[in-house]
């Protein structure tokens, strides 16, 4: 395995991060910085970052149904609730999320020591779709309907979406469904119209929804929910960074 590979599956980061890990010499091997992130890693390697030695371990998948008020991060300094408080001492590896959801937005979140998976369902390129309930503080013109389906101008670019449908008869409440990873893309995009939003929570990320998940509570994959990734890990690599709705 490449040595930036070994790190995205030791759970640190993604392959291109580690990469500039690498290349920062914050990475050792047998004790000295190896600046080539495609070094073999043979089995009798000891491979070390910050100190800590680091293996591949079994590969953590679990899915969290987060509730608001709640930070989508592992440590907090201010001591406020994270997502990794809602998880307790039963899970002893170190995950990560993948991507992100603000404080107030409620929903699916995975957290996984998966690097490379992380990485591609972070993505856009992967176009892995987010489907979003939106609820809304005044209902949604036939205008604004228009302009979010086509296209809407935000400072960091057009944002698009793939899907726009209404959840009920009065416009206040509508499902979205889109693959963008741009930061609070979402809220961003109904701002620009002039419309708050009163809630917005994630229903499903990529094949994984919310059923028989209660807010605030978590579960591991199950075997058939990992195998339906096998075929995005199969892809060729990509590179980029990532943030969510």
């Amino acid at each position: 395995m490449k040595l930036n590979q070994f790190i995205a599956h030791a759970g640190i980061c993604a392959r291109r991060k580690a990469v500039l890990l690498i290349k920062a010499q914050k990475v050792l091997v047998n004790g000295q910085p190896i600046l080539n992130p495609a070094y073999e890693v043979a089995p009798i390697d000891r491979v070390s970052y910050r100190g800590q030695l680091l293996t591949v371990n079994e590969k953590v998948y679990i899915l969290l149904n987060k509730p608001r008020n709640t930070l989508t991060t592992l440590y907090d300094p201010q001591q406020r609730r994270t997502v990794r408080d809602l998880l307790g001492r039963a899970i002893k590896s170190h995950i990560y999320p993948v991507g992100r959801l603000d404080r107030n937005t409620t929903g699916l979140l995975l957290l996984t020591n998966d690097g490379l998976l992380a990485h591609r369902l972070a993505h856009p390129s992967y176009e892995i779709p987010k489907v979003y309930s939106v609820q809304l503080a005044r209902p949604l013109q036939k205008q604004a309907q228009k302009q979010i389906k086509k296209s809407v101008s935000l400072v960091d670019g057009p944002a698009k979406v793939d899907k726009l449908s209404p959840l009920d008869q009065a416009g206040y409440q509508w499902r979205i469904q889109l693959h963008s990873g741009k930061n609070r893309i979402i809220r961003r995009i109904f701002a620009a119209l002039g419309y708050k939003i009163v809630q917005l929570d994630r229903i499903q990320y990529a094949h994984l929804t919310k059923k028989n998940l209660a807010l605030g509570a978590w579960r591991k994959l199950t075997t058939c929910e990992c195998a339906l990734f096998k075929p995005l890990l199969e892809k060729g690599a990509q590179c980029a960074s990532h943030s969510d709705a």
